[in-house]
């Protein structure tokens, strides 16, 4: 015989004494009308000076050089204290905006909720939603026009920055850029001369299994430079040691492979060259395995097969090592035949060959 008490809700305890709220205290705008305007054209001029900020924006971006003759302020780059200033004061702007919105105009109402170890139930998510649509009507943005179309327009307006940055990937605005790293001093005659010595490669002077360091000649310091070089200095002089940075080896011509990317008349009596530059992320590499003609990057373990046209053997490198052509002057020096025939180092958005 089951007793009809079973079927009755067990009353459940809270963890903790219900304190209770305090009585509710009304804010200024709460009670007077003219406090409550003055408070929605305060968030109103927020929200223009974020509008004017993000305009300030691309003034910047469009009226401050850059480059050669890049316009300075307090000693530093004029672009970027404008750029910078301007876009942290419009996401500023609309952060005190939206702040004083919510403690000045939204509604104000002291609420409690027990906490629950597991999910609420259907008619409780029902009541939630219900108060978020009461919280959207007590914002006042509907009846706050002035408010609602200010803060719009700087959320629009800070789509500015985001467009005009965006310009900077645009290939034909970077044409000059992206040439830098297509390109390297590598030309038609220049002769291979070992790194740091800058002295010329004859073929009679490297033995199989030699791996040697080069450079281009007229980057590395010589007591008497051949005369018709242009010597780059300072920044430029490192930057065109960075990407013309190649390494040399021999190996007997019957353990070479050849294709159409690493042609049989790219080497000279089994002398090779290629980048130092690893396609990977562009470490420096030189450690090679004489025996099997590879070449390891010592950051990723990226490995090369020098006897194939620079082909990835393993690691994350997606690309084969450029190859630079090889020919022999008429005094017995290794010159290059061009330049590298693709970009060196790691791949980039521009790159218009595999």
């Amino acid at each position: 015989m089951t007793d009809h008490h079973d079927n009755l809700p067990v009353p459940v305890e809270e963890p903790i004494a219900n304190p209770g709220l305090p009585p509710h205290s009304p804010r200024p705008t709460d009670v007077d009308e003219k406090a409550e305007r003055r408070a929605e054209r305060q968030v109103a001029t927020l929200f223009v000076l974020s509008m004017v900020c993000a305009v300030l924006f691309v003034v910047a971006y469009f009226g401050l050089e850059v480059g050669e003759t890049t316009d300075t302020f307090l000693g530093l780059g004029a672009s970027n204290v404008g750029l910078g200033v301007s876009l942290g004061l419009a996401l500023l702007f609309i952060g005190i905006g939206v702040i004083q919105l919510a403690r000045k105009l939204m509604g104000d109402h002291e609420i409690e909720e027990a906490r629950h170890a597991v999910a609420s139930s259907a008619e409780d998510r029902e009541v939630t939603l219900e108060a978020l649509k009461l919280g959207v009507e007590e914002s006042g943005i509907g009846r706050r026009p002035l408010v609602r179309n200010t803060m719009i327009g700087a959320m629009g307006l800070m789509g500015l920055p985001l467009i005009v940055g965006l310009r900077d990937l645009y290939r034909g605005e970077m044409a000059d850029a992206v040439d830098l790293l297509e390109h390297t001093v590598w030309k038609k005659g220049t002769r291979v001369v070992r790194d740091v010595l800058g002295t010329p490669i004859k073929v009679t002077e490297l033995e199989i299994g030699d791996l040697v360091n080069c450079e281009p000649e007229g980057l590395v310091h010589v007591h008497e430079p051949r005369s018709g070089i242009d010597y780059p200095v300072g920044a430029e002089l490192q930057a065109a040691k960075s990407k013309a940075a190649v390494i040399m080896t021999r190996m007997e011509p019957k353990d070479q492979s050849f294709s159409d990317r690493s042609p049989a008349n790219w080497s000279v009596e089994g002398i090779v060259a290629y980048s130092k530059i690893c396609t990977h992320v562009g470490c420096p590499i030189s450690l090679k395995e004489q025996q099997s003609h590879h070449l390891l990057c010592p950051c990723h373990q990226s490995t090369f097969d020098l006897a194939d046209g620079g082909r990835v053997l393993f690691g994350p490198a997606a690309r084969p090592l450029p190859q630079l052509p090889l020919a022999v002057d008429s005094q017995g020096y290794l010159i290059a035949q061009s330049d590298f025939h693709e970009p060196v180092g790691p791949s980039y958005w521009e790159r218009d060959s595999e």
